[in-house]
């Protein structure tokens, strides 16, 4: 059959159809509008940001000219203060320069210790002001009383005032304590301060609302409210007043700001798709007449085509995984990339998802790396079976895949999805004859939600990944908005971690332990805190994960165990040379062969007895790496080191390590604790673990106590000793010392 380039060529006949050209002019409308209305909204915004910045402009006008008037009512209390004889004449003479210099107050007033009124300059207008009780509520009275204490001035806030209207008065002491004379008051009316506000601008143009606690107490305004809603509030930072700043421009105001720019712009590109319209109907008539060589065109673009399939063919081969036989990072890549491309054009979503095969960098480096290979291939194998027209599954190297679900409907296909993935790992790999439980963990990031682009969904993915191993491994974390911004955050702060010993940043805070049979306090807890030069104090929980990821941890414990020994030494020929430091060891300071030696020299350098330190470590700790553990500990106990269980009950089931192991206490988990007097099981496991402990020859501590039922019921099973909010919560060494020193435990 003859090639016609009108059925279906490089130019389709639907392209060629008398009706492409309204087509064409109906896109340039709609683009046209779409302009336009971006234009308005673009202005809108900048008459937004131009409305900000008067209000801004206002409120720091209003802070300055405010504390330049109290302030000189306190430099005129000052002079009476100094000169407590001064004679009413030259008084009224001061008061009135103060007037003549400001042209703001409306008067400026003496009151006396009773707070009443007895001078006033001018007098005129203002008779009945004199003699007048400015504590004329028992809150003015306090305030005053409170303002005669401290020195500081007083303001009265939005009041009616004694003369007519509202205003307000600010009330400088002359004068603190018992060697106060009264106070100078200025007086001025919100009408001119407000007027004072405008001086610079062009008047009629904005209504001023000057608003304390979110009630309206004032309004300045030369026309009637308008039907817009456009306006701005700011705070107003002045003392002893919660004062906001609302200020609404005038339609006048929004006539100057607006421009004729998205009328032009919309009239521009009706009268190019006007032209364009013309233009297509031409090139029409010329595709018409060049039937023949449009159909050559054709046959040569389909040879070209065929080319470029055998040579992408060609490059797919290019583009597997060696190992895994999936495709590689870089052909993933840029298939994603292509996906995307549809996608837009087609307006569906396409999903990502990141594995990361949880733990296998430990099985790798002690099981050896062709275990790891091994291992890696069983997965691709298994992922692989997802494969299909519509999900892609690629090696991206190390422990990570990525798998790309193509044509997303909504969130139950990605559901689906990682329902199918977790199948994959709940049966366990056969490698070298050996059973293996793995697990993994998940990150998603949905197109266009999440990224525009193959780069940027894929960076989300891998955020969202790490989110989810915060989380706690073997499960999957959703992209949102704000992950990266605390990605970075959390970079920045590891960033800083790198830093923080260096610049001598950490802490020491003390928790103490109380004996609960002879009500003393004999141990405390040492636990580290980050003094953060820009965020301030930070708890443990927000930069250890950090240290653990990046191996900084063994350096923190290390200078922990240091800084501890330091309190200990600068404790020695005290009162509290008696207590007993706890430290937390981490499983990687045990995994370090000299970590008894270091504690050797750091005990021996400050001069501490070794039984003056207590070592904790969680069970999960002593459980891993059983017989390197058990050689460390004992090393330890050896050396007259405390050792602890810490957050007993909540790890393994296994007690048998408990008699191998050198240990001298158990510390029961808040989690048993906190429900302990209103959970019956939680008191049948407490009054267990104390037994069980008692009967190895083990003390037992109690942590997480913050009600007295708690501790009651405690000292009632035979627990030794208690920690928590109750007794105090971790506090620097200085207040420690003070407590103690005060006896402030001995009402526990």
């Amino acid at each position: 059959m003859a090639y016609s380039p009108l059925n279906g060529g490089l130019f389709p006949k639907r392209l060629l159809h008398p009706a492409f050209p309204v087509v064409i002019f109906i896109v340039f409308f709609g683009l046209a509008a779409g302009f336009r209305y971006g234009l308005i909204g673009q202005y809108t915004g900048q008459i937004q940001s131009n409305l900000e910045n008067e209000t801004r402009s206002m409120a720091n006008t209003l802070e300055r000219e405010f504390m330049v008037h109290a302030d000189a009512i306190r430099r005129m209390a000052s002079r009476l203060a100094k000169d407590p004889q001064k004679p009413e004449s030259e008084w009224r003479e001061d008061a009135r320069n103060y007037l003549n210099d400001f042209r703001i107050y409306q008067a400026i007033e003496w009151i006396d210790r009773d707070f009443i009124i007895r001078w006033l300059e001018p007098l005129a207008s203002n008779e009945g002001v004199v003699g007048f009780n400015s504590a004329f509520n028992q809150q003015r009275r306090s305030a005053l009383e409170a303002a005669i204490r401290t020195g500081n001035y007083d303001i009265s806030g939005v009041i009616e005032l004694r003369q007519g209207g509202k205003g307000i008065v600010i009330y400088a002491p002359v004068g603190t304590g018992p060697n106060n004379n009264g106070f100078v008051a200025g007086v001025f009316k919100m009408e001119t301060l407000a007027r004072q506000l405008m001086a610079t601008r062009e008047p009629g143009m904005f209504r001023i609302e000057i608003r304390s606690r979110g009630a309206t107490v004032y309004t300045l305004s030369d026309f009637e409210r308008s039907d817009a809603t456009a306006s701005y509030t700011v705070p107003i930072k002045l003392p002893t007043l919660n004062w906001q700043l609302n200020l609404e421009p005038s339609p006048e105001w929004f006539e100057k700001q607006t421009s004729p720019w998205p009328r032009w712009t919309f009239i521009t590109l009706l009268f190019m798709g006007l032209l364009t319209s013309l233009a297509t109907l031409f090139l029409q008539l010329i595709l018409k007449r060049n039937e023949a060589l449009l159909t050559a065109r054709r046959k040569l673009d389909e040879e070209i085509a065929q080319r470029e399939t055998i040579q992408q063919d060609l490059v797919r081969l290019e583009s597997t995984d060696t190992l895994t036989g999936l495709a590689n990072r870089r052909f993933f890549m840029e298939d994603l990339a292509h996906t995307l491309n549809i996608a837009n054009r087609q307006s569906y979503q396409v999903a990502l998802v990141m594995l990361d095969l949880d733990r296998f960098q430990m099985l790798n480096d002690s099981l050896g790396h062709q275990f790891g290979d091994a291992l890696l291939v069983q997965v691709a194998g298994c992922l692989n079976q997802l494969s299909n027209e519509r999900v892609t599954v690629a090696y991206s190297g190390g422990d990570e895949f990525m798998i790309c679900l193509q044509h997303v409907e909504d969130i139950d296909d990605v559901l689906h999805l990682l329902g199918r993935i977790k199948q994959c790992f709940e049966t366990p790999f056969n490698v070298q004859g050996e059973a293996h439980k793995i697990t993994a963990t998940l990150g998603v990031a949905v197109y266009p939600q999440s990224g525009l682009d193959a780069d940027t969904l894929l960076r989300n993915a891998d955020i969202a990944l790490y989110r989810a191993k915060e989380q706690g491994r073997n499960t999957y974390q959703f992209y949102t908005e704000g992950m990266q911004e605390r990605e970075v955050m959390r970079l920045e702060l590891e960033k800083d971690l790198s830093q923080a010993l260096v610049k001598n940043e950490f802490v020491l805070h003390y928790q103490p332990q109380l004996n609960l049979d002879s009500g003393e306090i004999n141990s405390v807890e040492a636990l580290i805190r980050w003094q953060h030069p820009r965020r301030g104090l930070l708890a443990p929980g927000e930069f250890i994960p950090l240290a653990e990821e990046s191996g900084r941890i063994t350096e923190i414990g290390h200078w922990v165990v240091m800084a501890a020994c330091q309190q200990l030494a600068a404790w020695r020929g005290t009162r509290f040379e008696h207590l007993r430091v706890a430290v937390n060891l981490s499983g990687r300071e045990l995994d370090d062969d000299s970590l008894v030696e270091r504690v050797r020299n750091t005990l021996a350098a400050e001069g501490v007895p070794a039984d003056r330190l207590e070592v904790e470590l969680t069970e999960e700790i002593f459980i891993q790496n059983i017989e390197h553990n058990l050689g460390q500990l004992r090393r330890l106990h050896d050396l007259g080191v405390h050792l602890a269980i810490d957050d007993f009950g909540v790890g393994y089931s296994s007690l048998a390590y408990l008699r191998n192991f050198p240990v001298d206490l158990l510390k029961i988990d808040r989690s048993f604790i906190t429900e302990v007097t209103e959970r019956h099981d939680d008191a049948v496991i407490t009054r267990a673990v104390i037994n069980l402990a008692h009967n190895l020859g083990l003390q037992v501590v109690a942590e997480g106590v913050e009600t007295r039922a708690q501790l009651d019921l405690l000292r009632s099973q035979g627990c030794n000793m208690a920690q928590g909010y109750l007794i105090s919560r971790p506090v620097p060494a200085v207040e420690l010392e003070k407590a103690l020193s005060n006896g402030a435990f001995e009402q526990v």
